[in-house]
């Protein structure tokens, strides 16, 4: 009597299809080929710069962070930056709020200001606010006919006409974000907090807040991480007490030629905005997984 072996068949094991993988290298060549042109390349050659010229040597990074008026302008970046950010957040709430609570014709209304802001050249934007500003501007006019000074404010080539420039150009940018974080809040957690006592200050400050710190802490980096990199805006309203990076970078390459110099104060700018680019990806990432989504 012969013995039956029974075998249990595994399931077959899907090789690999070399030709849809192929296919999707191929698909992904084009955008490799321009990252690697327009932006690792560029990156390589700063790089390269900045410990190679004039000398090879770390001579540039030295005299970036061992001068007091190199290191001014880096106080100034982030100073600029960080007031322009806070302005944004300060304008942008309510902002974002009156187009989560406002009727359809409104927000309709004011999102397409908004766009057609953003849709403007940059350069036309800021020569618009030069325009408004200046001592004999519109604004200034305004004001002195109201009673409200007896002389013109200097309202550019200061802190002042950087930071309403750029908190212009850079409230889209927060008012977007966080106007789908309010939209996203349930409507009755506030008639619940009313119910249960709290003032509309409190209700405000415990419950509305809180609920919108996700989208109000996104915006807000993003906004303080384009401020770092600004060159037009502040180049035009600001004056030399308030130099940023950007600037001194373009200075140094078309004044005095020092791309040894301007490669290293590029790179640090570089990798500080990385740096706080992975800090907004990390926070978007425990705010998407706190709320349930995956």
């Amino acid at each position: 009597m012969s013995n039956a072996v029974s075998t249990i068949a595994e399931p077959p094991v899907a090789a690999p299809n070399m030709a849809v993988g192929f296919r999707k290298i191929r698909l992904l060549a084009p955008a490799l080929l321009l990252l690697v042109v327009f932006f690792l390349l560029p990156v390589l050659s700063l790089l390269l710069r900045s410990v190679l010229e004039p000398t090879p040597g770390i001579q540039n990074y030295a005299q970036l962070f061992g001068s007091t008026t190199y290191l001014r302008v880096f106080g100034n970046t982030f100073f600029v930056a960080s007031v322009v950010t806070a302005v944004t957040v300060v304008i942008g709430f309510p902002t974002a709020w009156l187009l989560a609570i406002a009727p359809r014709w409104i927000g309709k209304l004011v999102f397409a200001i908004l766009l057609l802001s953003m849709w403007t050249n940059l350069l036309a934007r800021t020569f618009a606010w030069m325009v408004l500003l200046q001592q004999t501007g519109p604004i200034n006019r305004l004001l002195m006919w109201l009673g409200v000074i007896h002389e013109p404010l200097t309202l550019v080539n200061n802190l002042t006409g950087v930071t309403i420039g750029m908190t212009y150009i850079m409230l889209p940018f927060l008012v977007m974000p966080l106007h789908a974080t309010l939209r996203a809040i349930d409507p009755t957690t506030l008639r619940a907090a009313a119910i249960c006592g709290a003032s509309r200050w409190q209700a405000f400050w415990r419950v509305l807040v809180p609920l919108a710190m996700p989208g109000i802490a996104s915006g807000a980096l993003m906004v303080f991480v384009m401020a770092l990199g600004y060159f037009v805006t502040p180049a035009l309203l600001g004056g030399p007490e308030y130099m940023m990076l950007a600037e001194l970078i373009a200075q140094l390459v078309q004044q005095l030629l020092n791309w040894g110099l301007a490669g290293a104060a590029a790179l640090v700018l570089l990798l500080v905005t990385l740096s706080l680019y992975a800090v907004q990806l990390r926070f978007s990432g425990r705010a998407a997984s706190a709320s349930g989504v995956h």
